[in-house]
């Protein structure tokens, strides 16, 4: 079974691939991330190019990238995935996977998506316990940083942590162990699935806010890290 395997650099992209080549039954083709073609960085996460780019040099699957305008829509999105992913089905691909846990909306959209193809989706980590996947990855030996958080939920003292226990019994009550509500993301920088550790360094915090439109002066955001090559 050959698969592209849609790459977000952060622990519940690493825990799924993890779990894919344990099974032993599936080809991983490719790994594919969406970037900010302005700012070269990962979509959402802020990580800087290079670095996903040792991601998958250490994973040791080639990486497509796939660039989005920085106020791309999600017509912009759709088109852009269509466009990519019927061109591995000419080699063959016929699924794609992703990290995703619960949210069942998120999933529905991916398959009708990829219907719309010809392709289907797979999602390793579906309805686990979000608590047991965190403690299962940690155990693995994976070593992940905080990369952005969302200021609605967490302030700027979790961005730049390491998730690791101390970092799941400090989150409060309403926010998911795996984040998986979007109230923080990470990028993984070792663990069982790499050859060697992706050298890093930590920069400075930067806090953005996204109004939701333009009579919104709230001040909900995101608190970014950046993070560089050593």
């Amino acid at each position: 079974m050959d698969i592209v395997f849609n790459w977000s650099g952060g622990k519940d992209s690493a825990l799924a691939l993890y779990k894919l080549r344990e099974r032993k039954k599936h080809n991983i083709n490719y790994l594919l991330t969406t970037l900010n073609a302005e700012f070269k960085r990962i979509s959402m996460h802020g990580v800087r190019q290079e670095l996903l780019q040792q991601q998958a040099k250490s994973i040791g699957i080639p990486l497509i990238e796939c660039y989005l305008p920085e106020k791309a829509n999600c017509d912009d999105y759709n088109k852009m995935m269509r466009e990519t992913l019927i061109q591995l089905m000419v080699e063959g691909i016929h699924y794609s996977a992703f990290g995703d846990i619960f949210l069942e909306d998120l999933r529905l959209y991916r398959e009708n998506q990829l219907e719309k193809i010809g392709m289907k989706a797979i999602f390793p980590l579906w309805k686990r316990n979000t608590i047991d996947i965190a403690n299962e990855f940690i155990d693995l030996g994976f070593k992940t940083i905080i990369t952005c958080v969302s200021s609605k939920h967490l302030d700027e003292s979790f961005v730049g942590r390491t998730f690791d226990k101390q970092f799941i019994a400090d989150l409060p009550k309403d926010v998911d162990s795996c984040g998986e509500n979007g109230e923080f993301h990470t990028f993984v920088v070792d663990g069982p699935i790499f050859k060697t550790p992706i050298n890093y360094t930590l920069g400075e915090k930067v806090f953005r806010s996204y109004p939701i439109n333009s009579k919104d002066v709230s001040h909900n955001g995101f608190w970014f890290i950046d993070i560089k090559n050593h």
